[in-house]
């Protein structure tokens, strides 16, 4: 991949304007193995923020109607976008041929002993698995990492070796969080999956990515 966002130009752009956490901030060096995380929410809020694609800061999406809380460091991997390639490796996996991408980002869940609190900060985070998600016919992955060198998460390699009830609690707070009364639900987690699979996640969004916003680093400059 190439790393368009770290040349001095870049470094001195960055001195001046605040960087778009999706486009300005670079994915990492050594991803898809360890990427750069955007954290929009952390375990104690009891609203939800997400970015603001136009101006890169921070939107109140909605307040928790419920008392569930996110269970872990939720937000988003920068250059990702989650589209064509992401959307027929879905298919592949689920036998299905209507799924596509959902047009956002890849989401990212950071498991961490640590209580951060606040979100809008970037955190580095290795990959060991993710959830499969599908909202209606739209690809919705969430890949689940674990903060790079934390004392209790940093030494696992794979979702299998994570406490089993850590990973329930997540899929619970993905399969409510967005209920309404009177609402038909229309989303499913149909599998979890381990490292090698949210490593070509990553890969393909990376891919739907630079198709995607192929142009961007030359608009910037």
């Amino acid at each position: 991949m190439v790393d368009r966002l770290s040349d001095p130009i870049g470094r001195l752009m960055g001195l001046r304007y605040k960087s778009h956490p999706w486009h300005g901030v670079y994915i990492g060096k050594d991803a898809p193995q360890v990427v750069t995380a955007f954290i929009e929410v952390v375990p104690t809020d009891t609203v939800k923020y997400e970015i603001d694609k136009d101006s890169g800061y921070l939107r109140l999406d909605r307040p928790q109607k419920y008392s569930n809380v996110i269970p872990a460091l939720y937000g988003f991997i920068p250059q990702t976008f989650c589209g064509h390639n992401v959307g027929n490796f879905t298919n592949t996996k689920t036998g299905r041929s209507d799924i596509i991408g959902d047009g956002d980002p890849i989401d990212i869940c950071v498991l961490t002993e640590k209580d951060i609190s606040h979100g809008d900060l970037l955190v580095s985070a290795r990959p060991i698995g993710g959830f499969r998600m599908i909202d209606g016919n739209q690809a919705d992955d969430k890949i689940i990492a674990v903060l790079l060198n934390d004392t209790v998460y940093g030494h696992f390699k794979d979702i299998t070796e994570v406490p089993p009830i850590v990973i329930q609690r997540l899929e619970h707070y993905f399969l409510t969080y967005k209920d309404m009364p009177g609402q038909t639900k229309n989303t499913e987690i149909t599998h979890t999956y381990g490292h090698d699979e949210a490593i070509e996640v990553i890969k393909q969004s990376i891919t739907d990515y630079q198709a995607r916003f192929d142009n961007l680093g030359k608009l910037m400059y």
